[in-house]
Order: structure tokens, then sequence, then C-alpha cells
């Protein structure tokens, strides 16, 4: 039962009222007192949301770590090895290479394509087992045609795992998206944790080895994903504003960088290695290299993407495309282990941080299935990247490095317009 006293009774102020209850205290000390009771009683659904979103990192990372780091880009410092106890030519690596990365693409349109095939939960787990497979069974044989096949599956299993990964993220987190960073750089990690696994092995060991520890190591982290994060049902959508006219000549320039940058940053990705272990260098330059390529790369999309915060995307794009260029295209013109590092921590702390920031630019034009476009065109970019350079592998890799280095040049340059649309008020 609430009383009404007079404010006059304790100032000399215009008489007013406020409401007390029996025992005296004042309404606003019990909406404070009520508000302090329904906070602590959501205190423990708030510990399950935060446990529940370390896990879908944590989860999310390892499959990332599994599906990119391991499953698809383990390659690259195997590739050495590879050349120097078997009879593969660079050539050859090209061919496994791009078998690889043609899988990936039709992987990644059947997962845009066929959208039950995302949603089940159990195509993170078959996956999964397919890219455990595909890696045991690399030593298994010297046949080329075999190892195509096989990197070819790798390739598709991989985009699949990929996709289904970023979907689980994005709705486990979409009250912190900020932590979806974290999850992409498992592709990172992955490249490290492999990448120090085989420069172990290289001292002493042969290629079969070093494809089985990387299928041994990708068993172990699929143990902890088995199970696909649990989702909540997403809130339903609000109604917005009818989507804003596309803006085709910003996306067309984005889309003709994005399939540059997927040519330009597959060769560095294939070849990196290999260029830098080449011609009298030390054995361990290039597979140390790797492993600094996974360790810049693991930060790279939570910083670059903080940087966006006070940066405008499009600027951000082109300077990392221009940085990325440079890193590539070094080891080219100079060796020695200084440039390799500077390669590497250039080469690892752009990539994947330019896929994010091209992905979430694309989005911000308001044209319809911008993402799938860009993927696609992505996709195919690094399909025709090792084709592009197979005519100059007979000299080496360094040559197929500076075009590389070229490609991604002309990528920046094509960036560069949408610098204009971000300065625009209209577009702000």
């Amino acid at each position: 039962m609430l009383h009404s006293i007079p404010v006059g009774a304790f100032d000399d102020g215009g008489v007013g009222h406020v409401l007390v209850d029996q025992s005296g205290r004042t309404d606003g000390t019990t909406k404070k007192t009520r508000q302090r009771r329904q906070d602590d009683a959501s205190q423990p659904a708030q510990r399950k949301l935060r446990i529940t979103e370390r896990r879908v990192v944590l989860q999310g990372a390892l499959a990332m770590a599994v599906a990119m780091g391991v499953g698809r880009f383990v390659f690259t410092p195997i590739l050495p090895m590879m050349e120097h106890q078997t009879h593969v030519t660079a050539s050859d690596g090209a061919s496994i290479a791009t078998a690889n990365y043609l899988g990936y693409l039709l992987g990644a349109l059947a997962a845009g394509f066929i959208p039950p095939l995302i949603r089940s939960r159990a195509v993170l787990p078959v996956c999964l087992a397919v890219l455990v497979a595909t890696l045991a069974a690399m030593p298994l044989t010297t046949a080329l045609p075999l190892w195509v096949a096989l990197r070819f599956l790798a390739g598709a299993a991989s985009a699949l795992v990929f996709v289904s990964t970023a979907r689980s993220a994005q709705a486990g987190l979409r009250h912190r998206p900020r932590l979806i960073g974290w999850v992409y750089g498992g592709v990172g990690l992955g490249i490290a944790v492999t990448g120090l696994a085989v420069l172990l092995i290289h001292q002493s060991g042969t290629w079969r080895q070093a494809w089985w520890v990387a299928a041994a190591l990708s068993a172990v982290t699929a143990l902890f994903i088995a199970r696909a994060p649990a989702e909540e049902a997403a809130p339903a959508a609000a109604r917005t504003a009818p989507p804003q006219r596309p803006a085709r000549g910003p996306l067309a320039w984005l889309a003709v960088s994005y399939f540059l940058e997927g040519v330009g940053y597959i060769v560095a990705a294939t070849f990196l290695v290999a260029a830098l272990s080449a011609d009298g260098s030390p054995s361990w330059l290039g597979t140390g290299a790797w492993v600094i390529v996974g360790l810049a790369a693991f930060p790279s999309c939570v910083l670059w993407m903080a940087l966006s915060l006070r940066i405008p995307r499009p600027l951000l794009l082109t300077v990392a495309l221009l940085v990325q260029a440079m890193a590539v295209a070094l080891p080219s013109v100079l060796g020695g282990p200084g440039a390799a590092v500077v390669s590497a921590v250039g080469f690892g702390g752009t990539f994947m941080a330019i896929t994010q920031l091209s992905l979430v630019t694309g989005t911000a034009l308001g044209t319809p299935r911008t993402v799938a476009l860009l993927t696609a065109g992505y996709g195919l970019g690094q399909v025709a990247g090792p084709l592009v350079v197979q005519p100059v592998l007979s000299h080496g890799y360094r040559p197929a490095l500076a075009i590389s280095g070229g490609v991604l040049l002309a990528a920046a340059l094509c960036a560069a317009p949408l610098m204009r649309r971000a300065a625009d008020p209209a577009h702000a």
C-alpha cells in the first residue's frame, strides 16, 4: 500500500508529492531494488551466453584451422619436400594446387545453391572426416592423377566446412560480432601449427611423414569439433527500408579487384615456401617463413576490422592490397632471411583481412547477392592463379611471385576508385 506525503515537508520549495510504501521507502528506491533483483536474476543467463560464445569461438577457430590451415594450405610447406624426394615438378605442383582450388570453388558454389546442405548438422563431421582421409591417403601413392583427385576432394570438403563454420559463428556470435574475427583467425593458427610440424620433420623426415602428421593433427582436432556449435533461433528480421539502388560502378571495380586478389594471393599461398627454399637458401627458411605467415594471419582480421571503426574500409582495403603486393613481390628481387620475414608478415597479415574487408565493403554497396558474386569471382581467380604462372615455373618460383605482385598491384588500383564513394557524404 502506497501513501502520499508533501515534498514541502523536506524543503522550502513548492509543494509536490512522492509515493512511499508502508516502510517509508520511496517508489524510486523500490524500482532500484527491483532492477537490482532483475540484474541478479539475469546473471546466470549472461554467464551461460558468454560460455556459449567462447565455445563457438573455440570450435569455429579449430574448424577453420583444420579446413583451411591444414586441409587447404598444408600442401604449401610440403611441396618442396615432395620435389626433393619424389618426381614432382613445379608444373605438377601447379596442377595439384589447381585441383584443390577447383574443388574449393565447386564446394563453395554447392553451399550457395544448396542451402539445406549447409544447414545439415552432418555436413561438418562428414567433411572433417573426408579431410582427414584425403590427408592420410596422400602418402599412399605417387600417382599424379590420384594426388589431383585427393586434393580436389579436400578442396570441396574444406569449402563446405568453411561456409558451415562461418554460418554457425554468425548465428552464435550475433550478440558480439567482433569475436568472429578470432574464428577466422583459426586459419592462421592451422598454418602456423602445420608449418612448425613440417619444419621439424624437414630436418630428418620424409614427405610421407609430413602428410601423416597433418592427418593426425586434423584427426585429433576434429574430436573437439565433432558437433557443430548449437545455434539459437535467430530473432525475427525487422522490416527495413527498401534496399538502395545497386551501386553497379563501385561493385564492378570491387569485383575485378577481388578476382585479381584471388589470382595474386593464391600464387603466393602455393609457391611462397618453395620460392624461399630455392636457389641455395637454408632448408628451414621457406617453412619457417610459413610459420610466420600463420602467426601474422591469426590476429589480422580483428586488428584490421578495429581500424575500420576509424578509417573508411575502401581506404583500408586499398592499403592492405598494396602491402600484400609489395610483400609478395619482395622475394623475387631480394633474398635472405630478412626479406623472407618481411614478406611473410606482410602476406600473412593481409590475406584474410582483405577477404573480410572486401565482403563487408561489397555488402555495404546494397547490391543483391553481392557476397555470392564476389565469392565466385574470388574462387575463379584462385583456380586461374597457378595456371597463369605455370609457363614461367620452368625458370623458378621467383618470377611467379613477381607476376603475383603485379597482379595484386592491379587489384589495389581497381579498389582505389571505391574511396571516392566512401568520401561522398551521400554514401558515408
